[in-house]
């Protein structure tokens, strides 16, 4: 089942991607299940459980992707139209 990401909750300080900055996720399934998960743990059932995520701006779905930056850090970002994107980032801040 499919969760959409509906927020993001940033860390401060400085980043050296601002995918980086991304410390937690809000979600909601098509059940009405919903939650916060870390970035890594979002990362995780993505990657090691065949998860799958999207952000949506309510006409077009993009899907969550999973990458490991330079330093080893385990990062989520949208890819678009063959390329990676920053949908995670324009969506609002978590409550």
């Amino acid at each position: 089942m499919a969760a959409k990401i509906t927020c993001i909750k940033k860390q401060g300080g400085n980043h050296e991607d601002p995918h980086h900055a991304i410390e937690r996720v809000g979600w909601v399934q098509p059940d009405g299940q919903n939650g916060l998960s870390t970035r890594v743990e979002m990362y995780d059932w993505i990657k090691d459980k065949k998860g799958e995520a999207y952000v949506s701006d309510g006409v077009k779905s993009v899907p969550v992707g999973t990458y490991v930056s330079t330093n080893g850090t385990k990062c989520i970002r949208t890819y678009a139209d063959g390329q990676w994107t920053n949908n995670l980032l324009s969506l609002p801040e978590c409550n």
